[in-house]
Formats: C-alpha cells, structure tokens, sequence
C-alpha cells in the first residue's frame, strides 16, 4: 500500500506529465481545430487501459474515465516504440465517431508494460459522404469516413507508410491529418520521456502500485459525494429536437438511483437507435466514458479536488439496452454523438438537480455548433475546407453567480479562435461575433448569455458543415423558479431578400457575398427572476446583456434614464407575483405543448412497443407512430396507433400483447 504523500506526490507527476504531453501536441498540430479550439485529449493510463491522469488546463474534458483496454487487447502484440490507433467506433468502442482518431502507445520498463499513454485527435476531415466527415443526414457508418480498427501504426518508432497512404488517399485535406497524427505521437513519446522518469523515481513496482492507488483514491472521493446525498429515485427526460431531418423529437430518459455510496443510471425509457447519426456507440459498456461525461461534471463541482481518473466511475452502473440510441448496432451511423452528448449531460444534470438542487445550476446551452467551411481561395484558386470557431451557450444559472457567458458550463473547453488567424487561414470575412442580448434564462441568477457569429463567403458554392445544431426547438431548462433560456438558429442572409432560417439544418451550400448568421441558446436561470437585485438588473442593461424591455416584462424592473424607478417596481413586481413559476423545473411552451400530446403514459408506451421489435424495425415504427399521433391530436392513445400501423403495415411484428 503506498502512503498518502507518495500518493499525492505520485499524482501530481502524473499530472504534470499530462500537461507536457498536452503543451506538446497543442504547440505542434497543424489544424484549427486542434491547436486552437483545443479538441484533443492525452492521458496516462496504467498497464490494463484504465485512465490515470488527465491535463486541466488543455484540451477535452469528456475522457477521465476512459478505458482503452478492449481496444488495446485488440492489437496482437506490443514493442518498444510501437503506437496502436484506431477510429473505427464499433471496434473497441474506443473512439466515440470516426474524425476522433485515438493512439495509444505502451511504455516498457526492463521488458515489461508498466503502463500506456495515449489520446486522440479530432480530425478536420476523414472524407465520407459530407466535407468533416460529419451531419445528421448520414444513415450508416459507411458514409462517415474511412475507419480503421484496432491497430499498429508505429512499428519499432517508424510509421507504416502503407496505413498513411491509405488515410491521405481517402480524406480532403491529407496534409492536417497527417501532421495531427504526427504531433500526437510527439506527444506520446514526450509521455513516455515523463513515464520513464517517474519509473526511476518510484521504482517499478512502486510507480504501478501508486496508479491503482490514485484510482482506490478517486473511488473514495466519489462515494464520499455520494454519501452526501439523500437516497432515492430521481427520474429526468430531455429531448434533443429532431431524430434525423425535419424529424421527431428524440427523447433520452434517466432514472437515476442513489442508494449509500452507489449509483445506477438507467436510461431504459430512451428512444430506439436512430436513422440517423445521432447515436451513441457505447457498446454495452455499464462505465462508459459518454454515459458518465454529466457524472464527472457534476463530482467536479461538488468536489474541485476530485482526482480525474478511472476509478471515479467505480460507484456507477450505468444500464443502456442495446438496440437504442445510446447504445446502437453496427452499422448505425454515429457522427454526431456529440449532439447527442450534449442532451445526455443535460439530462444527468436534471437529475441530480432532483437529488440536491440546493447545489446544482440550471441547464446549460446544450448545443456546441462547430462550424466548418469548405470553399475555394480566390487568390489561389486553391480548395480550403476548416473549422472555424465553435458556437457554444452560455451556462446555466448557478447556486452562487450567473451562468458563464458565451462559453460556459460543459462545452467551456472549446476554445475559440482569434478571427485574424481565421480569416488568414479560411478567405471569409467576420462580420459580428460577440454575446446576444436577452438570450439567458432569466433567474435570480441569469442564465449566461448566447454566442452570435456572422461571416461572409466569397467564392460559389461555399460549402457550410454547422455540426451538433440542437436547441432550435425544446429550451434550455431553467430551475427553482428560473425561467428557460432562449433557442438556437440558423440564418443565411439574415434580414436580407431571400433570407434562409434553416434551424437545425447542418449543412448549406451559400453563394458570393451570402452572410451566415448562427447564435448558440441560452442558459438557463435559477430562481425566481423577482428576487433579482434591481441594481444587477440595471447593470446588465448598461452591459448590454439585458434590454429595458426585458428588464420590466422579465424582472420586473422600471429603469428611466439609466436610474431603477424603486417605486414603480416594487409595485409591478408585487403584481407579477401572481403568476410566478413555482415548478422545480421551467421548460418554455414549446415542451409543455408537446407534453399535451406525448405525456408519460403514451410514451412509455412507445418506448416498450418499440423494445418489443426487432432493431430494424424500431425507428420506422416510431417514425410512423408520430405521424398517427400528431393526426390524433392531444388524447391520442400509442397502442391505438400501432394498431392502425400494422393495418397499414403488416409487415410489422405483431407486439401489442408483450407491451401489456
């Protein structure tokens, strides 16, 4: 057993080696979307795959509890110098979409493993149907990109040039790729440098017992939060707004039961696998890194000296039935997982805002736009496609402050891109980018603004990729009175002749001077909006985050000439009392009409006529079972219109009886 100083010691290199490999691989990848908005991660992990240590100040935050070991063990055989990869999400259940390119290189020490360091980056383009690989619209994994399995990349410290070619001759932009690739692998062999050295440090045994240590350590620090938490049943839905284009909502369920120092979280009550990309490829996994991303958000704010790692996950069980979309089959198309991540971090929030919403925020934005434009240089008449900056929320309305503006909660680690370095690299021109007035929830605490970003295109068929468009539709929720934040959108020519609102479309092909207009959602606010100081109020209409109109209609607050009318708001907040929010939630009337129709019962009666079929059936049925419900109208029954399905439809299974 090591001792808590070597321990603490122990962490602190580990740590510290991240961080290395992190400034590492940040200060010598070749695309935007790397060395910029910073989508990577690196980590150490001990000899099995379990993560170790991750860096805090640079790249992803969705990997402390990452297990490489099905991936690893199917590689056949490791070597000094060797490094493994993979993109493929079905092998392994590594990689989360294909763009997320993962290495892993094992660290030798007298001849044997002591442990891995690996990490992945997300590439601009691995070619598939659509430029960045990426959209909604795809239905398989097949049109996604090329994929790779489980294998060895690096043999003896040389690049298989066979596998290289492969990539470059497959994807848009080879050049990126392949310089991503190469300043990861930099990173790994400044990972094993750092490994190497606490080995001599600690010694052997003693460095390989300190890992299972700090994991023992990081279980320890999660049942200790668990412990402070009442037990009980907590059950949360949230929608993502469409299942495919111009689809129905998809719904994600969680029950979620603290019982002592342990946690089930059961999504059973979730929508079947989609037709679309929206799925979740967790592989049945009951520890998931994507399942447990809210997990680690919320363990982090209840406790910000919570060790990163692996062991954290221990307290959970996590139970996801195969065949729907947060645990899909082959071949379902997965690419945007990471709208359906967003949903589902929502959705853990919600419920440990049940369990203790003494200490939880609202919602979050929830929705990360990352924009990506493929068009041609006039001055070279040269193809360009890259990412530009990401279009993320603000946070939600917190216990103690405001929700962060712009870039808050669980999308902050998104960096965004200075606009000179942009319109150097991509021949487009900024013409806003900034906070959007009157776009959070309003609360005691205000929910954190929206990102706005305009930009013009100059050459014909400009080719605009808007990934993870969520939040056109169903808000983000506002809490303990707080009310929900304000939508997302999409716009091109806003305010012009032949002006194009395409929501949640993520894909659009512009024409010369064509401006793009995309905004973010909101966050959500808590607490009542009436209990808000009148001074706070005024200060964010001088800020610019508040207009007077919302200041009186939202807040309750009469400011003349810059000055609060104490007067004359007091009187009109006592007469807006009246109607207050008292729910614990507050949705906005977008969910609350669609609720009218599709309540509790019927949807739990969708989702077991939709567990009874055969995965290939699930979607269509769903699909059809929405279109009957919407003709129906409010009082429609689901099993009525299954009957009427297979009236139409005989094909599909008789299922009716096991629902019962």
């Amino acid at each position: 057993m090591v001792d808590k100083i070597t321990l603490q010691v122990l962490a602190n290199h580990c740590r510290a080696a991240a961080e290395n490999m992190a400034y590492t691989l940040y200060r010598t990848a070749h695309s935007t979307f790397v060395k910029e908005t910073e989508d990577f991660t690196v980590m150490v992990m001990d000899k099995t795959g379990r993560v170790v240590a991750v860096p805090m100040d640079l790249g992803a935050t969705w990997y402390p509890g990452m297990n490489y070991n099905r991936a690893i063990e199917l590689v056949d055989e490791y070597r000094p110098g060797d490094i493994a990869f993979t993109n493929d999400p079905y092998s392994g259940y590594l990689a989360t979409h294909a763009p997320d390119t993962h290495l892993w290189k094992p660290i030798f020490h007298e001849g044997e493993i002591v442990c891995f360091v690996g990490g992945h980056v997300h590439n601009t383009d691995m070619g598939g149907a659509v430029p960045a690989s990426l959209s909604r619209s795809l239905t398989e994994i097949h049109q996604e990109g090329i994929r790779f399995p489980p294998m060895t990349l690096m043999r003896d410290g040389a690049f298989d040039e066979t596998i290289l070619r492969i990539m470059t001759m497959n994807v848009r932009k080879p050049a990126l790729n392949m310089g991503d690739l190469k300043a990861l692998a930099g990173a790994l062999n400044t990972g094993e440098r750092k490994i190497l050295a606490m080995v001599r440090k600690f010694g052997a045994k003693g460095f390989m017992d300190g890992l299972d240590g700090l994991m023992d350590y990081a279980e320890h620090q999660a049942r200790d939060i668990l412990r402070g938490m009442p037990d009980g049943e907590y059950i949360f839905a949230d929608y993502a707004d469409e299942d495919g284009v111009d689809g129905n909502p998809c719904r994600l369920k969680l029950t979620l039961t603290i019982k002592g120092d342990e946690a089930i979280l059961d999504f059973t009550g979730s929508d079947p696998q989609l037709g679309s990309s929206l799925n979740v490829p967790t592989g049945s996994d009951p520890r998931h890194t994507l399942l447990l991303v809210g997990v680690y958000y919320v363990l982090y704010t209840l406790n910000p000296q919570i060790l990163l790692n692996s062991g954290l996950t221990r307290p959970f069980t996590c139970i996801a039935p195969e065949g729907t979309v947060l645990n899909p089959t082959f071949p379902a198309a997965v690419g945007m997982r990471s709208l359906t991540c967003a949903r589902l971090r929502s959705l853990v929030f919600g419920a440990f805002s049940l369990a203790v919403p003494e200490r939880m925020p609202a919602a979050p934005a929830g929705s990360s736009s990352i924009v990506n434009v493929m068009t041609t240089d006039e001055r070279t008449h040269r193809s360009v496609i890259a990412a530009i900056n990401p279009v993320v929320g603000g946070g939600g309305g917190m216990p103690h402050r405001d929700g962060t503006n712009g870039s808050g909660a669980d999308a902050a680690y998104l960096k965004n891109t200075p606009i000179e370095i942009t319109e150097t690299e991509v021949p487009i021109q900024f013409t806003r980018y900034g906070l959007l007035p009157d776009s959070g929830g309003p609360g005691r605490w205000r929910g954190g603004l929206a990102t706005v970003m305009e930009f013009k295109v100059f050459a014909p068929n400009s080719r605009i990729t808007v990934r993870n468009r969520d939040r056109s539709i169903f808000r983000p929720w506002g809490t303990l009175g707080g009310l929900s934040a304000e939508t997302s959108n999409f716009i091109i020519k806003p305010g012009a002749a032949g002006e194009r609102i395409l929501g949640n479309t993520d894909i659009a092909i512009a024409e010369p001077g064509d401006v793009i207009h995309i905004h973010s959602p909101g966050g959500g606010g808590r607490g009542c909006p009436l209990d808000r100081e009148p001074e706070r109020v005024r200060l964010d209409v001088e800020r610019g985050y508040v207009g007077l109109a919302a200041a009186k209609a939202r807040y309750g607050v009469v400011i003349t000439d810059g000055v609060v009318d104490a007067e004359a708001t007091a009187a009109l907040r006592a007469e807006m009392r009246k109607d207050v929010n008292t729910t614990h939630f507050h949705y906005g009337p977008e969910r609350e009409a669609f609720e009218r129709l599709w309540t509790d019962r019927n949807y739990d009666a969708l989702t077991s006529l939709l567990a009874a079929l055969p995965v290939h059936w699930r979607f269509f049925v769903k699909t059809k079972l929405f279109a009957a419900m919407r003709e129906a109208g409010i009082g429609g029954d689901v099993e009525a219109a299954f009957t009427a399905v297979r009236r139409d439809y005989p094909q599909v299974p008789e299922v009716l009886q096991a629902a019962d």
